[in-house]
């Protein structure tokens, strides 16, 4: 092989990569996004809608189906505005390799068990709680309005935080790695309409987070003392506090285990 056909066999590849991890990206974001899910509902809708009426010879319903296909990626991008924003943003913010702390299986340890210790104390308190744990997807832009904390995390500032008279008891604390940023965030609510109504707002609001990031977002309802996990667009309600430790701690295992298997083995051999 010439190197002209080698670099442009490499090209070739790039090119591939490129498409499919746009699509990819694509795919991933229409899933966690309901309003996104509806446009594209739409858009198929009327694709369909014009093949039918191509075949049958409606004359008016395509004469109407041509304006609407001319003028409505115009539309879609001033109604949805706001949502092609966020989805820019995420493409942003989203790095290949990841940009969050992989944590050490001590840190691991360290983390889950203030926040279990924290979250026992709250639920038997039925104090309400909103705890997001950042990953790959930048919190920034929660970051930046919330109150500033920067301290390592123990489960006395969480529990101080949530208590009932503090001042920063209704918002969100954000943890990025072992240290809690900061708290009184307000976090997006979801808009899916299949949520059953009798989940609070905490609920939708660590729902919303996570159908937009990669957080995991961890809840203490107010009202019940029920404890909850929000991951990836679902809402894994009412955990035992095993069934939440253990989804907590294996959660915050690194992913790339290609990398960490052989610290892990030898971690687990000591």
């Amino acid at each position: 092989m010439t190197i002209s056909s080698i670099f442009s066999l490499i090209t070739k590849i790039i090119d591939i990569c490129i498409v499919w991890y746009l699509v990819y990206f694509l795919l991933k974001n229409l899933k966690n996004n309901i309003k996104m899910v509806l446009i594209f509902k739409g858009i198929v809708f009327i694709i369909i809608i014009k093949i039918i009426s191509n075949l049958l010879n409606l004359y008016t319903v395509g004469l109407l189906l041509e304006y609407i296909i001319m003028w409505g990626p115009l539309a879609l991008i001033i109604i949805f505005q706001p949502e092609i924003r966020t989805v820019l943003e995420q493409l942003g913010r989203s790095q290949l390799l990841g940009r969050h702390k992989v944590l050490t299986r001590d840190e691991r340890e360290l983390v889950v068990n203030e926040i279990m210790e924290a979250v026992d104390y709250l639920r038997k308190n039925k104090f309400g709680a909103l705890m997001a744990i950042e990953r790959d997807v930048s919190l920034q832009e929660y970051i930046a309005p919330a109150t500033k904390i920067y301290a390592d995390i123990s489960a006395q500032i969480l529990e101080s935080l949530f208590y009932p008279n503090s001042a920063l008891h209704d918002g969100g604390v954000i943890i990025q790695g072992t240290k809690v940023t900061c708290a009184g965030c307000v976090f997006k609510t979801s808009m899916d309409n299949k949520l059953s109504k009798s989940l609070g707002t905490r609920h939708r609001a660590a729902l919303g987070l996570s159908e937009e990031s990669d957080a995991i977002v961890m809840v203490v309802s107010e009202e019940t003392g029920k404890i909850s996990i929000a991951i990836n667009g679902t809402m894994n309600y009412n955990l035992s506090f095993e069934e939440f430790k253990k989804m907590l701690y294996n959660e915050l295992r690194p992913k790339t285990d290609i990398f960490y298997a052989a610290d892990e083995r030898g971690e687990e051999n000591d």
